[in-house]
């Protein structure tokens, strides 16, 4: 008999829902303290191999098609399901009896992620593309084994009514690294430029990335210095094959054996519901470089004040899961996040209009944080905490494959086309996930419905 699926990350573990005053103060406990500066170490490599590193080929002379070809490094993210049972049930020699199963493998990833980052600081793009591009493949690795071992930190770090706000603080913390890693790099660049010099200058983007890579110490600091959460007993493998049993298909058939008929639907919800956004998202950073946005405009408006409106929708996501439920807060963040791409539409006929681009962006951002916070919330709710790394990994992999498969094409479509077509395009993606979550929802409720016991589903 298979066990019960988890329970919502919206539904209270007493089963009564939580006043508003305790919806926020959850926010203050010391494990969503925690998520704020290991969030920040997850969310900075993320735009420095994609929407950074995009703005910085630009500037250097590379052509849209070939940044939309290698935004596939962030591939990387959607296939860390193949090596997440290491992660998950694998002990590092020396490193994981000092520190931990989840706190090791933190610490190794990370410092993977700052080798990759020095890497590409070194790199002139315009000389040799290539070895830029396995240096961010480095980072793309590394931040990936980091992402397994965080998201199996988070969920065995706190009950699953916690999780939404779990999911809030490292959001905040994600998008604050994004400010610093979007914002931060192009002010840093800005400031180290020789003055009338002109054109893409290497020193500057250098001494941008190698602050980038100091700044992952604040992840490192707070690995070491974190408790690590209570270990899982695992029943020692008698072989190699009883081992790759245990730590490769028993994650993915708990999931299949708790779900059944249902899992087909829940996988492909996951697999496109940010469709919208990432596709749109490879793009972005290019467009505003030809529609003549400064360095400093582009990080004031998209890179602080745009995550600050990310950040104010994480949290209203996490607190309108608690309090309404994480699928019906998953349909509005399906409609917003489409919608909101109609916008940059309309910004493409306008040009350099700073008002108009901070008005796209405020909508934009604010749509996305509450996205993220319930899609976050909904993913931690699917995982068993017996296989939680493999598990999350696999829905946050499939989360990104399709998307960023076609997210690489994105610059082919934009010569061919415009902007206006592409981004109107990306809104469309939206549409068919509309139709899953409802789906979804509905299985939902009539599972809960069912006079059969939960196990039985």
């Amino acid at each position: 008999m298979s066990s019960p699926p988890p329970a919502s990350a919206s539904t209270p573990a007493s089963g009564g829902r939580r006043s508003w005053l305790a919806a926020w103060r959850v926010y203050l406990e010391p494990a969503s303290l925690r998520m704020l500066t290991l969030g920040f170490a997850a969310g900075l490599p993320l735009l420095l191999v994609l929407g950074t590193l995009s703005f910085r080929l630009r500037e250097a002379g590379i052509d849209r098609t070939t940044i939309g070809y290698l935004s596939w490094v962030g591939l990387a993210y959607a296939f860390k399901w193949a090596w997440s049972p290491l992660v998950d049930r694998l002990a590092l020699p020396g490193l994981t009896r000092l520190l931990g199963r989840r706190r090791s493998w933190l610490l190794l990833a990370q410092g993977v992620v700052v080798a990759g980052l020095v890497g590409m600081a070194l790199v002139d793009p315009r000389e040799a593309l290539g070895p830029m591009v396995w240096f961010a493949l480095l980072v793309a690795f590394g931040s990936a084994t980091q992402d397994i071992a965080l998201d199996a930190f988070r969920i065995e770090s706190a009950d699953t009514d916690r999780q939404a706000a779990l999911a809030a603080t490292y959001q905040t913390g994600y998008r604050l690294a994004m400010i610093w890693a979007g914002a931060g790099v192009l002010w840093i660049a800005a400031r180290a430029e020789v003055a009338d010099a002109g054109g893409y200058q290497l020193a500057a983007w250098r001494a941008a990335y190698l602050v980038m890579a100091a700044s992952m110490l604040v992840g490192t600091l707070t690995v070491l210095l974190s408790p690590e959460p209570a270990p899982r007993p695992l029943a020692p493998a008698k072989n190699l094959g009883e081992w790759l049993r245990g730590a490769v298909l028993a994650p993915f058939a708990d999931f299949i054996q708790r779900y059944r008929w249902q899992a087909a639907l829940i996988l492909a919800l996951i697999a496109i519901y940010r469709i919208s956004d990432v596709v749109m998202g490879i793009m972005a950073n290019p467009f505003y470089v030809d529609m003549g946005y400064t360095k400093d405009e582009v990080a004031a408006v998209t890179k602080v004040f745009g995550v600050v409106m990310t950040l104010a929708g994480a949290f209203m996501g996490g607190v309108l899961s608690m309090r309404l439920g994480v699928m019906r807060v998953l349909m509005l963040g399906a409609v917003l996040s489409a919608a909101s791409n109609l916008l940059f539409a309309w910004l493409a006929t306008r040009g350099h209009d700073l008002t108009g681009l901070i008005g796209v962006i405020s909508a934009d951002n604010l749509a996305g944080g509450i996205a993220s916070a319930a899609f976050i919330a909904y993913l931690s709710g699917l995982t068993n905490v017996r296989y939680s790394a493999t598990q999350y990994a696999l829905f946050s992999s499939m989360m990104l494959l399709l998307p960023k498969w076609l997210a690489g094409f994105s610059g082919q479509f934009v010569d061919a086309h415009g902007y206006g077509p592409f981004f109107i395009g990306t809104a469309l993606l939206g549409l068919p996930v509309l139709v899953l979550v409802a789906l979804a929802a509905r299985a939902q409720t009539c599972a809960s419905r069912s006079p059969l016991p939960a196990a039985d589903y």
